[in-house]
């Protein structure tokens, strides 16, 4: 009776191992408080491209801040971007140089609004902004690893993972590796799905573009490498484990 409750122990404390490996936000609590850094906007960077769209009533008022091009194929006009320059401008069509480094689209949408106001080339414009070309990847041990386009202001790491199919069972949700450029220098991150608290309160909770998430393989998935690997998805493993499980069924039942 003691080996059978000693296999039904060992049974219970491998499958709550995983459970604590696999898990996210452990420390959160039903009802529970974390405070979190504030939501940061995507700002832009040299070699960015914006699209920038002047509306106003009169539509040839605004025509010439428009930059257009025909799609013959398509019967219709797109608007063409403008590539932020590495001193952090773009060229404006009769407002010439605007600096747009570190800015967010709402900000740089405000400020062609004012110039426009103040010089008075348009009483009543509407600006949009829109990026273009804003895209950050997700390698590792996901669903669906790849390349992925920003589509708000705001876009965090849990975005990522989810638009990425989640972290499959073998990915290390306390060892996530971010990858960004600062001043010219590849800098990482680690962030740990497990502990909500560390997670909302990291420098790279909130993504940027050209981020890389790179999520870990745990120790079974980089068994899988080997020839003879004893692992989680291996034949090996679960034929043992099937063996455990009808050892313990026969000696209950005797």
């Amino acid at each position: 009776m003691k080996k059978i409750t000693f296999m039904l122990f060992a049974l219970m404390l491998v499958a709550s191992c995983s459970t604590k490996k696999v898990a996210y936000f452990q420390d959160m609590k039903n009802g529970g408080i974390i405070e979190a850094s504030l939501p940061k906007n995507i700002t832009i960077k040299p070699g960015d491209k914006l699209a920038i769209h002047v509306n106003s009533k009169d539509e040839e008022l605004v025509a010439p801040f428009n930059l257009r091009r025909s799609q013959e194929s398509m019967g219709s006009k797109t608007d063409l971007s403008y590539t932020v320059d590495k001193d952090g401008n773009i060229d404006f069509p009769y407002l010439g140089s605007i600096p747009v480094k570190d800015k967010t689209r709402d900000d740089v949408a405000k400020y062609i609004k004012k110039e426009l106001l103040d010089k008075k080339m348009v009483k009543d414009p509407t600006v949009i902004v829109d990026f273009t070309n804003m895209q950050l990847t997700v390698l590792g041990e996901v669903n669906k690893p790849g390349r992925y386009s920003i589509e708000r202001d705001t876009y965090t790491i849990l975005d990522a993972i989810g638009d990425a199919g989640d972290l499959t069972i073998n990915g290390m949700r306390e060892n996530i590796m971010v990858l960004r450029e600062e001043n010219g220098m590849q800098k990482s991150y680690i962030v740990n799905l497990n502990d909500a608290a560390q997670l909302y309160n990291s420098p790279v909770y909130y993504l940027q573009q050209n981020d890389v998430v790179y999520v870990e393989p745990n120790k079974q998935r980089a068994g899988q490498s080997t020839i003879n690997g004893n692992t989680f998805r291996s034949t090996s493993f679960w034929m043992s484990l099937t063996s455990l499980i009808l050892t313990v069924v026969t000696l209950i039942t005797r």
